[in-house]
């Protein structure tokens, strides 16, 4: 059952109450440094676009700016998914479970606005999801749906990062590409824990060296596209 409820005004104040757009950078701990790399990112983003007419669909730019919008794209897609969860709670959730749901979405909204601002006229368009396949009234679904995105969250990261240039403006997108992926690691735990108790760090997503899985752009696209209803393309993409 798929039911879409837009947050009244008194919801839409909730969310994020404590951070302002101007000062996502301040909040997130940045700091200038940033704000020199997200400027330098500009200026190749019309030519990217020029130069990515072989495929269908919004172009993702390329290097550092494709990278970043690959992990904004999938931000937009779990904001939307949270969002939707607290605005119509699944039968039978406590309230300890709807606090945390708060909490997550509010990271992911965060993170989404970060990725927003710092990409600047870089930043794709605004996604349209498709949630069709997820009943919200449901426990398991919903559960098992946030399981796949936390868990497709954190492997993408992990494999994204190899990618980011070593230039002194990459490094600084590395650095912060591990703060926020701690950050979706510990909800994919939480998330796993409220299914099973115990399974935070179960052989699916943690190898025998004690390392989180990792996916390329293709595989974690191919997973997110039965939920993304926007053509990406992803050509330019590192392989």
């Amino acid at each position: 059952m798929h039911i879409i409820k837009k947050p009244s005004r008194e919801e839409a104040r909730e969310v994020m109450p404590d951070i302002q757009r101007r000062n996502f950078l301040k909040q997130l701990g940045m700091g200038a440094a940033f704000v020199t790399a997200a400027t330098i990112a500009t200026g190749c983003h019309k030519d990217d676009d020029d130069n990515n007419m072989n495929g269908a669909g919004i172009s993702l730019g390329s290097g550092d700016v494709a990278v970043l919008n690959y992990a904004y794209a999938l931000e937009q897609l779990e904001a939307a998914f949270y969002t939707q969860v607290v605005l119509t709670p699944y039968t039978g959730i406590t309230d300890m479970e709807l606090d945390f749901f708060k909490d997550i979405r509010n990271h992911e909204i965060g993170h989404r606005e970060f990725f927003k601002a710092a990409l600047s006229t870089n930043a794709i368009a605004g996604l349209e999801v498709d949630f069709s396949s997820i009943d919200f009234t449901k426990r398991a679904s919903v559960l098992a749906t946030a399981k796949a995105f936390e868990d497709l969250g954190v492997s993408a990261y992990n494999g994204a990062g190899q990618y980011i240039s070593s230039s002194a403006t990459g490094l600084v997108y590395l650095g912060l590409a591990g703060k926020i992926v701690s950050v979706e690691a510990c909800h994919a735990a939480y998330i796993r824990d409220l299914i099973e108790p115990g399974s935070f760090a179960a052989a699916d997503v943690v190898d025998a060296n004690g390392l989180d899985k990792s996916r390329t752009p293709a595989d974690v696209f191919n997973i997110a596209k039965a939920y993304i209803k926007t053509k990406i393309n992803t050509n330019t993409l590192p392989k």
